[in-house]
């Protein structure tokens, strides 16, 4: 799909040279034309004019009689608007960003007496997820709001939502509906997305580079860019600034806080993204635990807690020693860039092992492959016989068993005694066992052995993997998850979490304190190790007194214990409920799916609603508002009505609502992974041809031709007589009521 959407773009540049602008006022050759090395994809939140009828575009202010313009565009010209303002708002809390982008764009290339479509695109940054997005069109207003998959008006519209959909895995894009030639609306985006940390620095990135192509051009335009920065690190600590993109100025510094903005009239746009980098803490470990009060319709009325501590800058910190167990999946399904990305990822963490950790490579697929029946020491030479065996034997064949190489990984293991056993396992598949897998993970750990248990960190390649699953496996096994939505992403992604899960400085940590509380309930439930890589968050609710001290303890790589008094104070500032809703929706989902239960499937339901969280019981939908009374709906909503009317369904005018999908990505594909098909991606399948499309959906399925409605359309893009010939089969279709059919079957938007 994102090859689709930039070529779109591409066209749409070109069709927007028919735009007359005023003598001497034409764009110049690079607003027509800048290509990045993304192609046309958005680096910025974007908005789009979708142009079916190319003799619409013109500029709504002064004609130029351009020569008519025979045929259709299809697939629909995408012509970027002109971006007349733009805000942004970076907050900045623990380890999560919340940014709100409020934009204005002009439907500059659409005659005034015509409307459009238009589409927004919405980059987001690590771990990005979309909360809300906000449409004025003076007078017409459209936002979101997330309603329960149960919810029995509209059921049947949720489970064919289409109006949004990702382009990649980072980029969604949203369709809305009918906008005037010549107008002006806002649009107001609001995102999440993860605080990465390293180095004892914390820094977020957000798409901020907007192209040539959106700077108005014409008469002068004043263009002023806002950007507005909160940091909250809840810590008592000053908070540094080490690195920023855009030059900010300081609005005000407190213990823990910070806020800085920027403000300018800009000749062009931003083009480059947002960047910024802080340290929170010294060089040593450091935290506490804040407290809040749930807000006043809160389902849940048990009171917040959260408890963070940050590894410091990793320096005078001993690592321990590891014995690493890498379990790779080289099932059939794997064939290709999948396997070669991870094969190079695994060579790179290889490389970066000690001389005195140990290590081993299990491949499985139906069967397990070993490198070694024992673990080997992290020396040049077995790296090498590694990488030659590697090299040998990660071929892509037969199916997916989990299982098997887990319990070979665990016996391997069984014998580290002052380092840290790490499994590593990477997958593209999901198989029937899971449940079990858990359950077993779940008895081996909770059984008080002698020996260490091992840590457990899992990665997912596409969606057809159970993500869920995943998060799970390395809850229960004290390690990490993190996947990979897109192919490209593999490498990268692998080896970050293997450089995190091996940075161990701090070992069996526990939390003392929390046993004499009421109720509460703890989010993960098995506590990670304290990584020099990442900070360590754990949260929950809870009823009771909280102590007013909360120990940490656990050893050190030295086999020295560790310990640490956190102080707990009441936190006003940061929302912890918005900070902590996606871990804790994500969590519980997981449980859900584990256990099969319903009531923690509503009690999902209820957070995600609550919080504002799309989550896999919720659809997203965008309503409309119309603040005029007897305004008239868009003419979209009244062709649906005319439509109804013709095949006998209902549409409720008064509940106009756009259904948007791709926000969830289930609980894996098991008939996917027995039949060994490549990884799906997060990304939407462009739309067939028309006369394709028709083939492969509706009449199809009958008589293996194509759809009557759908050719009856196409006889635009041909010459009259066959035109004519055409429109008699059709004719001839519909005395068999054939026609019928094709309205009441057929899935492509040539009935709408």
């Amino acid at each position: 799909m994102a090859d689709y959407f930039s070529s779109s773009v591409e066209f749409g540049l070109n069709l927007s040279k028919r735009v007359y602008y005023g003598k001497g006022s034409a764009p110049s050759l690079v607003r027509s034309m800048s290509r990045s090395s993304e192609g046309f994809l958005p680096t910025a939140p974007m908005c789009y004019a979708v142009i079916s009828d190319p003799e619409k575009v013109e500029n709504p202010d002064i004609r130029s009689y351009q020569p008519y313009v025979h045929g259709q565009c299809e697939p629909p010209a995408l012509i970027p608007l002109e971006l007349h303002g733009v805000t942004m708002e970076v907050e900045c809390s623990l380890d999560t960003a919340f940014v709100t982008v409020s934009e204005k764009w002009r439907v500059h290339c659409v005659t005034g007496s015509s409307t459009c479509d238009c589409q927004v695109a919405i980059p987001m940054g690590e771990q990005g997820s979309l909360l809300g997005l906000e449409v004025d069109d003076s007078g017409r207003t459209y936002h979101t709001e997330l309603i329960s998959l149960n919810d029995e008006n509209d059921k049947d519209k949720v489970a064919k939502a289409k109006d949004g959909y990702f382009l990649k895995s980072h980029i969604y894009t949203v369709k809305i509906p009918q906008f005037r030639g010549g107008s002006v609306f806002s649009t107001k985006i609001r995102w999440s997305q993860k605080i990465l940390f390293h180095d004892g620095q914390l820094s977020v990135c957000v798409p901020f580079s907007f192209p040539s192509y959106v700077n108005p051009a014409g008469k002068r335009i004043s263009k002023k860019e806002k950007i507005f920065l909160k940091v909250n690190s809840g810590s008592a600590t000053e908070v540094l600034c080490k690195t920023t993109s855009h030059p900010l100025k300081e609005l005000l510094r407190q213990a823990g806080k910070l806020n800085l903005s920027y403000e300018a009239e800009v000749p062009v746009w931003s083009s480059t993204d947002f960047s910024f980098s802080y340290s929170v803490s010294s060089n040593d470990i450091s935290g506490a635990v804040l407290l809040q009060s749930p807000f006043l319709r809160d389902f849940d009325e048990r009171e917040i807690f959260c408890l963070y501590l940050y590894p410091g800058n990793g320096q005078g910190r001993k690592v321990f020693k590891k014995d690493v167990v890498f379990i790779v999946d080289i099932s059939a399904s794997m064939k290709g860039t999948p396997l070669d990305n991870t094969k190079n990822a695994l060579l790179t963490s290889l490389s970066q092992l000690n001389a005195q950790d140990t290590f081993n490579i299990i491949a499985f697929n139906g069967a397990l492959y070993l490198f070694s029946s024992s673990m080997e020491s992290a020396t040049e030479e077995a790296i090498l016989n590694a990488t030659k065996w590697v090299d040998t034997n990660f071929i892509a064949n037969g199916d997916t068993n989990i299982m098997l190489p887990l319990t070979q990984a665990m016996k391997l293991l069984e014998k580290s005694t002052d380092s840290v056993p790490l499994i590593f396992l990477v997958t593209d598949g999901a198989v029937e066992d899971e449940r079990e897998i858990c359950n077993f993970v779940e008895s081996y750990v909770s059984s008080g052995q002698s020996v260490p248990t091992p840590r457990i960190c899992t990665f997912g390649i596409g969606l057809y993997c159970n993500h869920y699953f995943l998060q799970l496996l390395a809850q229960i096994g004290r390690g990490h998850y993190d996947c990979a939505h897109d192919l490209d992403s593999i490498e990268f992604r692998m080896q970050r979490l293997f450089s995190t899960a091996s940075s161990v400085i701090v070992a069996d940590v526990t939390i003392e304190s929390l046993e004499g509380l009421d109720s509460h309930e703890l989010f993960p439930s098995h506590i990670q190790d304290i990584s020099s890589g990442s900070p360590l968050i754990l949260s929950g609710r809870y009823s009771g007194t909280f102590p007013e001290l909360v120990k940490v303890s656990g050893t050190l790589a030295d086999m020295t214990n560790f310990a640490v008094d956190l102080k707990v104070k009441r936190e006003k500032d940061i929302q912890l409920s918005n900070v902590l809703a996606k871990r804790h929706v994500d969590m519980v989902t997981a449980q859900a799916w584990l256990l099969k239960s319903e009531e923690l499937e509503e009690k999902v339901t209820k957070m995600s609603i609550q919080n504002k969280v799309p989550s896999e019981y919720t659809c997203m939908s965008m309503v409309l508002v119309e603040s005029e009374e007897g305004k008239k709906a868009p003419e979209q909503f009244l062709l649906q009505k005319a439509y109804s009317k013709l095949s006998f369904q209902r549409v409720e005018l008064n509940k106009q609502k756009l259904f948007l999908g791709g926000l969830s990505v289930g609980f894996g594909d098991s008939k996917a992974t027995a039949e060994n098909l490549a990884p799906a991606i997060k990304e939407a399948k462009p739309p067939e041809g028309l006369l394709g499309k028709a083939a492969s959906t509706c009449c199809g399925r009958l008589a293996d031709t194509c759809c009557g409605m759908c050719l009856l359309q196409s006889c635009t893009f041909v010459n009259d007589q066959c035109t004519i010939v055409c429109t008699q089969l059709c004719a001839a279709l519909a005395c068999f009521e054939l026609i019928k059919c094709c309205v009441e079957l057929c899935e492509c938007d040539c009935l709408q």
